[in-house]
């Protein structure tokens, strides 16, 4: 589309354009959500209108919903990266939309996807379109926190103005979390879902998982690959699974055989839910979406948790999310783009620039006139660990909001708080970047290399904001003000109704 003006504001949607002068942008997105069990695609379109010095997302329209893809494997239990590759394209061919018309985009790697293996030969699907992707490996920590965003149970906490319990249920893994005021203050996952145990076309066991063998034993049977599981064995696993769910999501003592089937910490259970929600795969059969089999235990799991909730949790009020199975899809990455201001401090000078740096945004009380280094550093640690970067291979920036005077005291603390949350990174050679708001980064940056002598590049940048899940993009210093463009995409959950498909399609 070529730029055109209307009404005194300028628009464009091609790629060869200057953000500094236009007022809307018009992007094309597509997220690619590959896990474990299923696959599919959200294309959408994203209208982006200019807010004082960055761009927002104005409009957001689903342009077409792909097929649920049930993840192809090979014989050594890898991704069959060909057939993956076939559907994605006849994806792109059901949606009338080329790679070349994609401005932005998303791909999220979860379970095994995310194994070395699988993840580079799903990269190499989209080498050509590398420089538009952010590319996501989502751990169980991250998976979780992006499926109660996509989901609406965060949005539905601010909505209603009560706390929402989200229970992701997958193929391999079932994700909680509780969300207040729009945030996520609680989660954990647990080693329970529809495709744990699944079977062939004879009903004989040809996926089973270490987590179906001690529930298995827990109900007293064993299970083993090429078996016919008895109906009643079935049942009683089903059940069991369903009771763990409940057991996790509303119990503070858990019994040990379900502590050992957690993935993430329990639930502190600090914000009892009012309202709960599901996700996932499960949560189609959970609110008759869905009545196909798949052959796995997904409908009786979902008929289970429903007898569970009415004998273990009757006061809870289900209601029903803006997403199901596509939760964790990420519709696209807004770009969006600041300029930093000028007193910023990047050394060495030749770090810049870097790109598709994640960002955590931890709850840090710099308004007071003390500061708590030790506080400070366990807020950031919460936040790699919450968003699976605590042993990340990439930097991690901060995002901060700084408040008070810039004192060496007050600088001082700060920094060692931030020295010692990022220790793990640090370690590993990663440079240390800082970005906020107020007009002091230069003073951060200098007090970091020169006072705490953090022994890594150290990138702090002002008069920028940011969220936790946005991704950055920091350009090379310009010669003209000494400031550096910041490029924020941000993840993106689409809530409109798809105009494509909504069934599973098995391989």
């Amino acid at each position: 589309m070529s730029q055109e003006e209307v009404g005194g504001r300028v628009f464009f949607s091609n790629v060869k354009r200057s953000l500094e002068e236009e007022d809307e942008i018009v992007l094309v997105s597509v997220g690619v959500d590959i896990g474990s069990s299923t696959s599919h695609l959200v294309f959408s379109r994203l209208v982006m209108e200019r807010l004082d010095n960055r761009y927002i997302v104005s409009e957001r329209v689903v342009l077409y919903e792909s097929d649920v893809l049930l993840t192809p494997y090979a014989e050594n239990q890898s991704i069959d990266a060909r057939l993956l590759g076939a559907f994605i394209q006849a994806q792109y061919d059901n949606a009338g939309i080329t790679s070349e018309k994609i401005d932005t985009g998303a791909l999220i790697l979860t379970g095994v996807a995310v194994r070395r293996s699988n993840a580079r030969a799903i990269g190499e699907l989209f080498a050509k379109d590398a420089g538009k992707f952010v590319s996501v490996s989502a751990g169980d920590a991250l998976e979780t926190t992006l499926a109660a965003f996509g989901s609406g149970a965060a949005a539905l906490s601010i909505r209603l103005n009560q706390t929402v319990m989200n229970i992701d249920i997958g193929g391999g893994t079932t994700k909680m979390a509780v969300c207040v005021a729009g945030e996520v203050v609680d989660l954990t996952a647990l080693d329970v879902g529809a495709r744990i145990v699944a079977f062939d076309q004879n009903q004989q066991v040809c996926r089973l998982e270490e987590a179906a063998k001690m529930l298995a034993q827990e109900c007293g049977f064993e299970i083993e690959i090429g078996q016919v599981l008895a109906t009643k064995h079935r049942q009683a696993l089903v059940a069991l699974m369903a009771h763990k769910i409940i057991e996790v999501a509303k119990s503070k003592q858990l019994s040990p055989p379900t502590r050992a089937l957690l993935r993430l910490d329990a639930l502190r259970h600090e914000h009892a839910p009012g309202i709960l929600t599901f996700s996932g795969g499960v949560s189609e059969y959970i609110y008759s979406r869905q009545s196909e089999h798949f052959d796995d235990l997904g409908p009786q799991l979902a008929l289970e948790i429903s007898k569970a909730l009415q004998a273990q949790w009757p006061q809870i009020d289900v209601q029903t999310p803006e997403q199901g199975i596509r939760a964790t899809v990420v519709g696209a990455s807004q770009y969006t783009v600041q300029v930093s201001g000028s007193t910023i401090f990047v050394e060495p000078k030749g770090t810049l620039p870097l790109r598709n740096v994640p960002v955590i945004a931890p709850k840090l009380s710099l308004s007071e006139e003390s500061i708590d280094s030790g506080a400070i550093a366990k807020e950031i640690k919460r936040a790699l660990k919450r968003l699976d970067l605590s042993d990340s291979d990439n930097p991690v920036a901060l995002c901060y909001t700084w408040g008070g005077s810039a004192s060496f005291r007050r600088l001082d603390d700060f920094c060692k708080g931030v020295a010692k949350g990022f220790e793990a990174l640090i370690a590993k050679g990663h440079p240390l970047m800082l970005i906020g708001e107020a007009d002091c980064a230069g003073l951060i940056g200098i007090h970091c290399q020169e006072e705490i002598k953090v022994g890594v590049p150290v990138i702090s940048v002002d008069g920028i904001t940011l969220s936790e899940l946005d991704f950055v993009d920091i350009g090379a210093l310009l010669e003209t003000s000494g400031a550096v463009p910041v490029v924020i995409k941000s993840l993106v959950f689409p809530v409109s109704p798809g105009l494509g498909k909504t069934g599973f399609q098995p391989t």
